[in-house]
């Protein structure tokens, strides 16, 4: 199905419409805005596993939402039965992207919540309950990462961001690229320029394309032009997202952000993670813990469909790098600003319960 958005439409990658998930397929953008229906389990992990929806946040309430439908399609039987049931349907969730922690996250807190219902139909009813409140905390946990991080972006020039972390990424508004559209919203005289991110050209087909329906001026570069851009004094920080950040402060990201990392460093330029605390795992203790997704090596040696290297070539294609937490000059959550040390912290604010863990 297909409904084109408005310019001036407030962006949102998914919906809940009639019983059913609609996505904006994000591999058809930005030639076509199309939305595709998810009725399933199987139709959830294949619309996560082939980045038609995409970015630590959104994958995790997509997660949440598919649960809701796994409940549903159950049906009435024993709430034992029920149960294993919904165990399976949620290990078939959670595997199908495994470096992203808010994937595994949003599916433990609805197996959680349906532990704590007498019928399948209650059941169903309280995890699509927290699946419309993990989406509407996430908003409003990404405009407070915009507030938060608002205030480290320089007064006017260049910031250097990379991949998607936009309304697209998340339930709306934004992680890093909120972080980015709260200074250009304070009257910041910004400009940013975004990485093209290979091989899914994330930069290219989905940053611009938010950037100028927001309004905010940018240039797009491909991925090797970052340092000869920071080298020339344009850039006066760098601001990314996160997948999973481990207790000591390390972090996954788009492979390319170690990259812009140690280049940053090498500059003399903050260099600093956005994400929502739910992207914290306090059980992975550093990057080297963190499982990194491989993807096809098709995604590398072809494009839109069309062979661009030499027939046979082997390739490495990881979808994630670690930034070491010795790299980051900040991490911007919903609940402040990090400095280095960040173990101490990260494990006191993971104590505080959030808003959709009480609800």
């Amino acid at each position: 199905m297909s409904d084109l958005l408005t310019t001036t439409e407030e962006l949102r990658p998914f919906t809940w419409q009639d019983g059913q998930l609609l996505l904006l397929d994000q591999t058809m953008l930005p030639a076509r805005e199309e939305w595709l229906a998810v009725n399933d389990v199987p139709g959830a992990g294949d619309a996560i596993r082939n980045m038609r929806v995409r970015g630590a946040p959104a994958t995790g309430i997509a997660a949440a939402y598919a649960m809701a439908l796994a409940a549903r399609n159950i049906g009435p039987t024993a709430m034992p039965v029920f149960l294993d049931e919904l165990d399976a349907q949620a290990a078939r969730v959670a595997a199908a992207r495994p470096t992203a922690v808010n994937l595994g996250w949003a599916v433990q807190r609805c197996r959680d919540v349906a532990r704590m219902c007498g019928t399948p139909a209650q059941a169903a009813a309280r995890i699509l309950s927290l699946a419309h409140a993990m989406r509407e905390d996430d908003i409003d946990s990404n405009r407070a990462i915009g507030r938060n991080g608002a205030a480290l972006m320089p007064e006017s020039g260049g910031i250097l961001t990379h991949c998607n972390t936009g309304a697209l990424a998340t339930a709306g508004y934004g992680t890093a690229l909120g972080v980015i559209r709260a200074a250009w919203e304070s009257s910041k005289q910004v400009h940013v320029f975004c990485t093209e991110t290979r091989p899914w050209l994330q930069g290219a087909r989905l940053t611009a394309w938010e950037l100028a329906r927001l309004g905010i001026p940018s240039t797009l570069i491909v991925d090797s032009a970052a340092g000869a851009l920071m080298a020339s004094g344009r850039v006066g920080a760098v601001v990314t997202g996160a997948d999973r950040i481990a207790a000591n402060g390390d972090t996954a990201n788009k492979i390319g952000t170690y990259s812009l990392a140690a280049l940053a460093a090498a500059n003399g330029i903050p260099f600093y993670v956005a994400a929502p605390f739910s992207t914290v795992d306090i059980d992975v203790q550093c990057g080297e813990d963190i499982p990194v997704e491989e993807r096809p090596g098709a995604e590398v040696t072809s494009l839109g469909g069309h062979p661009i290297a030499a027939e046979g070539v082997d390739v490495w294609n990881p979808v994630f790098d670690v930034t070491p937490a010795a790299l980051i000059t900040g991490i911007i959550t919903e609940r402040g600003v990090l400095r280095a040390p960040y173990e101490a912290q990260l494990r006191d604010l993971a104590r505080q319960p959030s808003v959709t863990e009480v609800a």
